[in-house]
């Protein structure tokens, strides 16, 4: 049968979602758990790859196994073989031709930026920091000359796998509170680093040194190198993902990070 999980992480002390040689991966933590528990290797699919140090709170994945477990086993029995940073919030039956990447119509992600001139202690790891002040309207302005269906090959990284880099952004805001900027994306699917290469530009946008205009500009020229710095993936976190109803999977209950 195939089994789809939500899952939450704490990404600091990770190499990022996706399994590597040297180990230490979210991906590799979860399969070793699973495998734990069905008493049989298990490889996972997820909804979207996060890079190391980049946190989820609603990672959403699939598995197929021959092992008859009940649901709690696939909560409660795995996440007493994960380290304390990763959770399974829950776990449920899915068809068989469910896949966690493929059936997915769209992905949202939260990056948390403090804004003081002072660097973050308890909420390090966990936040953004920029230390001169920002214009908040400014960034606003610049945010929605991304939102559409377009290239956005000027935010993309250089080992970027996407077969195509043309992506539907449906939502693109920012606020302000208090000492912290919240950046919330929504989009059919993310290239490598685009939100923090979105981040990373908005922030040239906010301190004056570009103007609104210049965000379009470069998703006009779909060149890399004139845009912003990749900024620090403290403090992104991928917030969850929507499918369609006939999937039957609990609507996304990632929530909202707060600062």
């Amino acid at each position: 049968m195939r089994i789809a999980l939500g899952i939450e992480y704490d990404g600091t002390a990770f190499s990022g979602w996706q399994s590597q040689a040297h180990g230490n991966t979210v991906q590799d933590a979860v399969e070793h758990a699973l495998s734990k528990i069905a008493g049989a290797e298990i490889r996972i699919a997820c909804a979207g790859r996060t890079d190391a140090g980049v946190h989820a709170l609603e990672q959403i994945v699939h598995f197929d196994t021959t092992a008859k477990r009940p649901d709690s086993a696939w909560i409660r029995g795995v996440n007493a073989n994960l380290p304390p940073q990763i959770a399974v919030r829950w776990a449920m039956p899915v068809a068989n031709d469910f896949h966690a990447r493929f059936c997915a119509i769209s992905r949202s992600y939260r990056y948390l930026l403090l804004n003081r001139p002072v660097r973050p202690a308890m909420q390090h790891g966990r936040v953004g920091w920029f230390h001169l002040p920002l214009d908040v309207d400014a960034m606003r302005n610049g945010a929605r000359l991304l939102l559409g269906e377009h290239d956005f090959s000027a935010f993309r990284a250089a080992e970027c796998q996407a077969r195509s880099p043309i992506k539907q952004l449906h939502r693109a805001d920012i606020a302000r509170e208090g000492d912290m900027l919240l950046f919330d994306f929504r989009a059919s699917a993310f290239l490598h680093h685009m939100v923090r290469n979105f981040v990373g530009t908005l922030i040239a946008v906010g301190k004056g040194k570009q103007s609104p205009e210049w965000v379009g500009e470069l998703l006009v020229s779909r060149d890399r190198t004139r845009a912003a710095a990749t900024f620090d993936p403290a403090g992104l976190y991928f917030v969850g993902v929507d499918y369609p109803p006939e999937w039957g999977l609990p609507p996304s209950r990632g929530g909202i990070i707060r600062p």
